[in-house]
This record gives C-alpha cells, structure tokens and sequence, in this order.
C-alpha cells in the first residue's frame, strides 16, 4: 500500500471538515480563547486542531513557532486541570501545518480560564464549543460514585419519570416549574439518571433538554 505523504494526509483530514473531533484554526493569537476548545474535546471524546488551515480548509501554514507555545500554555496554565496533548507538524506545499490531538481527560471537567477570570466548563457538540450545563457538571462530578447502587424510586423519580414521558423535551426550568423543587435539585436528580443512562442531554435550538434515551 503506498504511503500517505504529509500533503495527502492533511488534504485527507481537511475533507472530512470541522466536526465533533476536529477543528480548523488559522492562527492562535490567544492562549485563553483557545482554552476553550482544549476544554470542549477533553470533555467530550477528545479531537485535534488543524492550525494553519483557514475554516473554509485553505491553507495558510503556521506563521512562527509562537504558535506552539499558545497552546502549551493554554494547556498548562488556562485549563484546570492541565490537558493532555501532542503536537506534530506537516509540511504541506511549502506551508507548515500543527496538529494538535487533544486526549479525552479521565478527570472531568477540564475548565477553561476566560477573559475575566472565571473557570466554565465546555463540551464539543457536532462543530462547536457548548458551555456545559449544571446539570454536565454533576453527572461528573458523581462520576466517583459506584454504578451498581441502587436508585431508591421515591415519589420526586416516579414524577421525572411521568414528565419526561409526557414532554419529548423537557429543560431544566420546565421541570423546576412542573415538579415544584429546587435547581439543585433537578440537577442532582437529571444528572443520576443520565449516569444510569435512563435520561440523555440533547442540544437543540442553542438549547439543552432533557428526554428518555431510546
């Protein structure tokens, strides 16, 4: 089987486009905004940057080495906890191309440091970069909890269980409303049953509901 040169195989990822894994920048000029997609695949199913590809997958090339040291430090010092990642460049029509591949991290959430200062958390759905919900937040954090406990079936999960029946999309405020409890409530209970992989989280309309997974 012939070998892929560097040009055939960047050429190769450029046609799949921008998706769930894979990002096109044409430079980073910014450790924090770039942050954000570290934090995106390392809380969703990990992906890679193209760099120095425009997002209509032009090549542009890398302009300098200053690029490299972007990333490691929005890697290093703009995501807590640190993320885990490799870089590798490809020499395509005389132009350098970095390829950055971003591990999914065992140790969600992986925040991202914004302009302000503020920690947020961020997930990678189709070709963006979604702010995680409360409800994302602690489906991880009870992560560390054993899968084989037992759900005690209370009145408030037996009343989930009628709305979510009774609403194809149910969001996290209409629930709050129908149910009459609390935010953090709601969230500790939606996130229990997406761990239980009785509920999932669907992005539609620039929204997050919540319906029985299929």
């Amino acid at each position: 089987m012939k070998r892929l040169t560097d040009t055939d195989y960047i050429y190769t990822l450029i046609a799949e486009g921008e998706h769930q894994q894979q990002d096109f920048k044409f430079e980073i000029s910014d450790a924090c905004k770039i942050a954000k997609t570290l934090s995106a695949f390392a809380n969703t199913e990990g992906g890679r940057l193209l760099i120095g590809v425009k997002d209509n997958g032009r090549i542009a090339g890398v302009r300098s080495e200053e690029e490299k040291y972007m990333i490691e430090a929005a890697a290093e010092l703009y995501c807590s906890p640190t993320v885990n990642y490799s870089m590798q460049t490809h020499q395509v029509e005389g132009r350098t191309i970095l390829i950055v591949q971003i591990e999914e991290s065992d140790q969600k959430p992986i925040y991202a440091k914004d302009e302000s200062g503020k920690y947020l958390a961020y997930l990678r759905i189709k070709d963006e970069n979604i702010l995680a919900t409360p409800v994302h937040l602690r489906v991880w954090q009870q992560s560390g909890n054993p899968l084989g406990e037992l759900i005690e079936y209370t009145e408030r999960e037996h009343l989930l269980l009628d709305l979510l029946k009774e609403n194809d999309q149910l969001s996290l405020n209409r629930y709050c409303r129908l149910a009459h409890i609390s935010r953090r409530a709601a969230e500790h209970l939606l996130a229990k049953f997406i761990r239980y992989e009785i509920v999932e989280a669907v992005f539609e309309g620039h929204k997050f509901h919540f319906r029985l997974k299929e």
